[in-house]
C-alpha cells in the first residue's frame, strides 16, 4: 500500500506532559511526525494539536484509534476536507535583490517583515506544498536561514 499524507487535529487538555504522551505514542510505534503544532484554544482549558503524518490506511487508522484512547484527548479529527496553512520565515543578506524576493513573497501570501543593517527577513503563509515551492524558488538567492512553522489546520 502507498503511504498517504494525513492531517490530524486533536483537542487535548492544556496540561503538562500531554505533548510528551502524544509524541511518545508515535515514537513507540515507529510512526514519524512530519509536522506538529500546538496552541491553547482561547477561552478554554484545551489545546489544539495539528499533526501531519504519513502511512498507509491501516497505519493512519491505528494512529487515530490510539489517539482516541490517549488521556487526556477529547476529540480527534482526521478528514481530508481541512483548510491548512504553514508559515516560513527566511533571512537574506541585505545584498540580495529585495524587490525580486518581495515579488515572490507576495505570490505566496507573504512580504518582507523585518530589516536590519545587514539582513532582511521575508515571510510567506500558504498551503504546505506551496511553501515548499516558495522555498525552492528563493534558494537561488542563497538564504542565510529558513524556519518553517509547521501546519495548522481547521476542518471545513
Amino acid at each position: 500500500m502507498d503511504k498517504v499524507r494525513r492531517v490530524i487535529s486533536v483537542i487535548v487538555a492544556n496540561e503538562a506532559q500531554v505533548l510528551a504522551r502524544v509524541s511518545g505514542l508515535f515514537a513507540g510505534r515507529g510512526y514519524n511526525i512530519d509536522s506538529l503544532t500546538v496552541a491553547p484554544i482561547p477561552g478554554s482549558n484545551f489545546s489544539h494539536m495539528t499533526i501531519v503524518t504519513r502511512g498507509n490506511r491501516r497505519v493512519i487508522e491505528q494512529i487515530v484509534k490510539q489517539l482516541h484512547k490517549l488521556i487526556p484527548t477529547f476529540k480527534v479529527i482526521e478528514h481530508e476536507e481541512m483548510v491548512e496553512k504553514e508559515m516560513v520565515l527566511i533571512k537574506f543578506s541585505i545584498e540580495s535583490p529585495i524587490a525580486e524576493i518581495q515579488a515572490l513573497c507576495q505570490a505566496y501570501n507573504g512580504n518582507i517583515v523585518n530589516a536590519g543593517p545587514d539582513m532582511f527577513i521575508a515571510m510567506a503563509a500558504d498551503e504546505a506544498s506551496r511553501i515548499a515551492h516558495f522555498i525552492d524558488a528563493v534558494e537561488r538567492y542563497q538564504p542565510m536561514e529558513i524556519v518553517r512553522s509547521g501546519v495548522v489546520a481547521m476542518e471545513r
